[in-house]
């Protein structure tokens, strides 16, 4: 395992983390009685596979249904001086709502302390308030009472307000999304940096593409590499990065994963070839001056009728037309007005019947962006889905 100096924690962070959302039983609290012996078993393995490959940083949160109460039966078994525990807690109005929700998650995991405490989802300014009017100042009562070593956060939310927030300096870190799909976060990352925050990938394998389950055209496209080992050399190219999240549903799920640490000195030379490929795939199907001018203009949800999230519906058309990521771009589609600030905006089903003038007056492709978003919509739309803490 390679590991990373995680900012002004100066923790010792593997290049991979063990994310905790995907191995539990339930995204629903429960006695732990009602959990399934071959689930925990299961869960339990994980843990174990995680610590024997070198990836002793565990990351779990208050909302991610059992995780944390079945953590508890094999964490505390482990020396505390070779974990480093996370959990997150959403921001509340109430100060004292976040601090009984974190005692919860202590409770559960049966620790005296975490190494790192995230504000789970500052995703917009209402729970950036909630965050710097109350709950940042208890979290750090919480430090005081040597119950939380570091304190960070995670975020869904717009560039513009997560290098807001590092520029609080309040955080010690930060999870955030950013991959090779979706590199709008960079300048947030250059901000974490210059306040020597650590930097953690949330989700860079399942939000990153399903990479997973990938087409054929992106494997293809990606060889000699998987897509999975691709877009970690990807991001551990750049040293700004110090962790990526594998969000390990079964021991096996570490496995194409750690076949990245080999490769990490041979970036210069792997990476390359495959970026270029990607990238004249995108100009020979969707043209030179919409791969470089999609973007340019377009409208936020709230400055959009209905709330329609056109710059995420056009990045999604983009992927799924260029290297048929249909399975992905069906995914984040649907879960389009219903997923509220984790990932906002409606979709673009009734956009025929909407006036996009003023909104899309900055667009180079003002005339044709309507158009596209009905055939994104009958490309993509389906039943709507919900969020997997929703389930």
């Amino acid at each position: 395992m390679e590991y990373r100096r995680f900012g002004r924690t100066e923790l010792k962070m593997p290049v991979f983390s063990c994310g905790g959302m995907r191995y539990q039983y339930q995204w629903q609290d429960l006695s732990f009685a009602e959990i399934p012996q071959d689930n925990q078993q299961n869960l339990e393995n994980t843990i174990k596979k995680a610590l024997d490959v070198g990836i002793n940083h565990i990351e779990t949160a208050r909302f991610y249904g059992s995780s944390e109460m079945q953590l508890g039966q094999i964490l505390p078994k482990i020396p505390r001086h070779e974990l480093i525990v996370q959990t997150k807690v959403t921001p509340k109005k109430n100060p004292q709502e976040f601090r009984q929700e974190f005692e919860t998650s202590l409770s559960y995991l049966k620790l005296d302390y975490v190494d790192l405490l995230g504000i789970h989802g500052i995703n917009n300014e209402e729970t950036f308030q909630d965050t710097m009017n109350g709950c940042l100042e208890e979290a750090k009562k919480l430090q005081k009472e040597g119950k939380v070593r570091f304190i960070g956060f995670s975020t869904h939310g717009p560039c513009d307000l997560i290098r807001k927030t590092i520029e609080t300096n309040q955080f010690d870190y930060v999870n955030l999304h950013w991959y090779w799909i979706n590199q709008i976060n960079w300048p947030a990352i250059e901000t974490a940096k210059k306040y020597d925050l650590g930097v953690f990938i949330i989700s860079p394998s399942d939000k990153g593409g399903l990479l997973y389950k990938p087409s054929e055209k992106l494997v293809k496209l990606c060889s000699p590499l998987s897509p999975i080992v691709f877009n970690n050399l990807f991001c551990l190219s750049h040293s700004q990065v110090d962790t990526l999240s594998v969000g390990a549903a079964k021991p096996t799920d570490f496995d194409e994963h750690l076949k990245t640490l080999p490769l990490l000195d041979k970036t210069k030379e792997l990476l390359p070839p495959i970026l270029e490929r990607l990238e004249n795939e995108a100009i020979k199907i969707l043209g030179a001056d919409w791969v470089k001018n999609w973007s340019v203009g377009l409208p936020l949800p709230e400055e959009t009728p209905n709330r329609v999230n056109i710059p995420v519906i056009l990045w999604l058309r983009n992927l799924a037309l260029v290297y048929d990521m249909i399975d992905y771009g069906k995914m984040r589609y649907n879960l389009l007005g219903n997923a509220s600030h984790w990932f906002p905006g409606t979709k673009a089903e009734q956009i025929s019947s909407l006036d996009l003038s003023h909104c899309l007056k900055n667009s180079p492709f003002r005339d044709q962006i309507p158009q596209l978003l009905i055939e994104t919509d009958e490309l993509l739309g389906g039943e709507t889905l919900q969020r997997l803490s929703q389930s």
